[in-house]
């Protein structure tokens, strides 16, 4: 039976490195024609290869680039240990909105994905965890109601196993295609963390380029420890939203982590390469102190 499992184990690993890879451009076959990607704040470029291994940080200038779901669980959890939860759980047109289906079957074409978000079991650390990313691939990592079921139900798991929740945000806020259905989201997967927060459960929020919205609104915002990548844009609205409204000029790096930790709202900016080894000794402090007690 345990030759089954392990079976069944490797080919699930498997699956989830393949799909890693090709969110990181290195599932090619071993040589081909390079590629190039342009960084989006210095505009210099390098080949694929160069961004891979510098796990998608501008090598000339630090821009933490946005990267996919799998890819980034890849880079935190330990081999072996992913077990995704709830794959098959997809967004609904609920408002039978002009356009929407078209506009999700093209993304989940894009992406590979079937929402926004993906939520797994693992370890980080040889610590059991749940996780959660979200990817703003697909349609900026805005929340649908598919989004906040697939959250809160990650909430409620690591409820019910007294596990530890990280949950890496990156969003463009609720998603206007589904009105009222994904305002209430924000509710929703408040109430869930409030309830985990009860039962003494652990939540590290992990937020990225760009987290604004109703995301920063709820869920991302409700981490008891705050973590950040550099100079992701955290906030609400935008800057340029609130230069227009408040008529004013908005100093240098007005909502950039490092903006943000200076005035309190996270607790560390960590770069993607210290990522890792962050969580593993968060998670490990909380794990040796639960068991003190």
């Amino acid at each position: 039976m345990s030759s089954v499992s392990n079976l069944f184990s490797a080919g699930r690993e498997r699956t989830f490195q393949l799909k890693a890879r090709k969110e990181a451009g290195t599932a090619a076959p071993v040589w081909q024609a390079p590629q190039f990607v342009t960084c989006k704040k210095c505009e210099r470029r390098a080949t694929r290869q160069v961004w891979a291994k510098s796990l998608y940080v501008c090598p000339n200038c630090g821009m933490h680039q946005p990267i996919g779901g799998y890819y980034r669980l890849s880079l935190v959890l330990d081999h072996g240990s992913f077990q995704e939860l709830d794959a098959g759980l997809a967004p609904k047109n609920v408002l039978d909105f002009p356009g929407y289906d078209e506009k999700l079957s093209a993304q989940q074409h894009k992406t590979g994905l079937e929402e926004a978000v993906v939520t797994a079991c693992g370890r980080i650390g040889g610590v059991p965890v749940v996780a959660a990313v979200l990817d703003s691939r697909f349609f900026m990592g805005s929340m649908s109601s598919a989004v906040g079921e697939k959250i809160t139900r990650a909430i409620e798991h690591a409820g019910a196993k007294h596990m530890p929740l990280v949950i890496f945000s990156a969003s463009g806020g609720a998603r206007m295609q589904e009105g009222i259905f994904s305002l209430m989201q924000m509710a929703k997967t408040t109430a869930a963390l409030e309830r985990f927060s009860e039962k003494g459960g652990l939540f590290i929020s992990v937020l990225t380029h760009p987290t604004t919205g109703g995301v920063t609104a709820s869920f991302a915002s409700l981490g008891d420890i705050m973590l950040a990548e550099p100079d992701a844009l955290i906030g609400f609205a935008g800057p340029r939203v609130i230069e227009q409204t408040i008529g004013e000029k908005l100093p240098d790096g007005f909502q950039r982590s490092e903006f943000q930790l200076e005035h309190g709202f996270v607790d560390a900016v960590v770069p993607r390469n210290k990522m890792r080894e962050t969580l593993a000794q968060l998670l490990q402090l909380h794990a040796s102190g639960r068991k003190r007690n």
